[in-house]
């Protein structure tokens, strides 16, 4: 069962990808700009298997990818693939599971680095709700609409998530990890025209939550239903702070009873893609999080906001240079760094 994080104060770390293709380089960056949350990079330029979805498709039952998509063949024989998911989940046996260095140049190099002492090492998966609804069948139908499909498809992300936890834990001197989840599709939460079925949602995130020792977290970039996201009692919710900070604090009351019970906020204060980021500079960024700050320590202790929250970018960082990542990631840290009384800005 995963468990809530220590209290982070205010460090900073990164969500995802970056632009690299070079996974030694990028891990040298994250490193470097993160110690003491470092995160395993996915590097999706490397290729499509990288890219989100893919990156954690390898045991998908009926996988086919076509002209750069991935789709179902739901004609095929599936059932014998799907009963040893189950099987396997049952007895956690997450070992087959293992994601391979073709799927996760980023992760494998990752794991090959030594760490001193680090607060936390974080990963990701793509979320079963936004690989359900973006991986279709033959009639163009979204897998996740298909209830036996989506509950073997959340027991197969645990199990990869799992694998992937493990792998973290066995790095000497690191005692905590974060596993997130993404899923932007939860911006789809009571939309009439993307039906998602909250209980389906729900029983999902429990199959990972379930199967994990560590922490889970879960990002969505785009504004959702913030009180259900808080209900799932993630040990971290991270969002684009940047963007939909009003949206997000219309769940005031959610929000500090979640702050309360040891959640934590991930507040991506700093635009991930390089044109609006442009417009902005590290003071203007640090003052934007300050009057985010202001606002929520009206009704909520500093103490608590402080200690709760993690600061980042609004997203993952693909569409920009290397040298415009590391200015991205750069003002985080730097951002981070100013709150917690270190030199910085």
């Amino acid at each position: 069962m995963a468990v809530h994080l220590a209290p982070p104060g205010s460090v900073a770390t990164g969500i995802g990808s970056l632009p690299h293709t070079d996974p030694v380089k990028a891990c040298d960056e994250v490193i470097r700009i993160y110690p003491q949350l470092p995160y395993a990079p996915t590097l999706p330029n490397r290729g499509l298997l990288e890219n989100i979805v893919f990156c954690d498709s390898e045991r998908l039952p009926g996988r086919v990818i076509r002209e750069g998509r991935l789709l179902v063949d739901r004609g095929a024989e599936l059932s014998a693939e799907m009963e040893q998911i189950y099987l396997d989940y049952i007895e956690g046996n997450y070992a087959p599971y293992e994601v391979s260095a073709e799927y996760a140049s980023g992760f494998h190099e990752f794991i090959k680095r030594p760490f001193h002492s680090p607060f936390a090492l974080k990963c990701q998966v793509t979320g079963p709700v936004t690989f359900g609804m973006q991986v279709v069948d033959a009639e163009k139908r979204p897998v996740y609409y298909d209830s036996q499909y989506a509950d073997v498809l959340s027991k197969l992300i645990a199990l990869r998530a799992r694998w992937l936890e493990q792998s973290l834990q066995g790095i000497s001197g690191v005692t905590n990890t974060l596993v997130v989840v993404n899923e932007p599709y939860l911006a789809a939460l009571g939309s009439s025209v993307v039906p998602i079925d909250m209980d389906t949602v729900r029983s999902g995130w429990h199959d990972i939550a379930d199967l994990l020792g560590g922490s889970i977290g879960i990002h969505c970039c785009s504004n959702t239903d913030w009180n259900f996201i808080f209900s799932l009692d993630p040990g971290v919710v991270s969002f684009d702070a940047y963007a939909t900070t009003k949206e997000f604090l219309l769940y005031r009351d959610d929000l500090f009873t979640y702050l309360e019970h040891g959640g934590v906020v991930a507040w991506g204060i700093v635009p991930a893609d390089n044109r609006i980021f442009s417009q902005e500079t590290p003071g203007s960024l640090y003052e934007r999080y300050m009057g985010i700050r202001k606002e929520v320590t009206s009704y909520i202790p500093e103490k608590l906001f402080d200690a709760q929250s993690i600061i980042t970018p609004s997203c993952g960082i693909r569409f920009a240079t290397e040298p415009e990542s590391y200015t991205i990631m750069d003002t985080a840290a730097m951002i981070s760094a100013r709150v917690r009384g270190k030199p910085g800005l």
